[in-house]
């Protein structure tokens, strides 16, 4: 009678430590998987910059060269409107051309714009490849430390190499944007 105590005690004790290796593994498997997740979010994120930055140049810079050639034939307008009185001699022609009513050209607000939606852009960017990194950096911190290293390499996962995202963008700065 006794034996079977010590039989039923240690199939319970083996049943234990098997339940806790596989609670254990699946632990660590869940934890990989999420730091894995949090690596695609974070290039998924960058994705969407790229997206948004390729957008936003090719809008605005339209948006700018149409304001522009929009000034350009309101100046030219006006100048031809006055024909001959171009010669602003007396103070009270000068007055008077001071306080026409001209309309309201803005188009440096434009350019303001245009170069404060880049900035910000390239800031997002850089801030978005920075937290891939940081996922990276986390996920093979995870995966290389001790015991889960053991566990994860029997399940197949494996460090991740820092990857230099390619954005197939070109090496130089981009130049005469508003050239015809």
């Amino acid at each position: 009678m006794n034996n079977w105590k010590v039989f039923v005690i240690g199939a319970a004790a083996v049943f234990a430590v098997i339940l806790m290796c596989v609670f254990g593994i699946q632990g660590s498997q869940n934890k990989a998987i999420n730091l894995e997740e949090s690596i695609h979010t974070a290039q998924s994120d960058i994705k969407v910059q790229e997206k948004r930055r390729v957008d936003l140049v090719y809008n605005l810079a339209d948006c700018v060269k149409q304001y522009d050639k929009h000034e350009a034939e309101t100046l030219t307008a006006i100048v031809e409107g006055r024909g001959s009185t171009g010669d602003i001699e007396n103070v009270t022609m000068a007055i008077t051309a001071v306080s026409e009513a001209y309309p309201e050209l803005k188009s440096n607000e434009n350019y303001k714009q245009l170069m404060t939606e880049l900035a910000t852009t390239e800031n997002l960017m850089a801030q978005y490849r920075e937290n891939y990194n940081r996922q990276v950096g986390t996920y093979n911190s995870y995966v290389k430390g001790f015991p889960s290293r053991v566990l994860l390499d029997w399940c197949g996962y494996e460090r991740q190499d820092y990857q230099r995202l390619d954005y197939n963008a070109p090496v130089d700065a981009p130049q005469n944007l508003f050239g015809e």
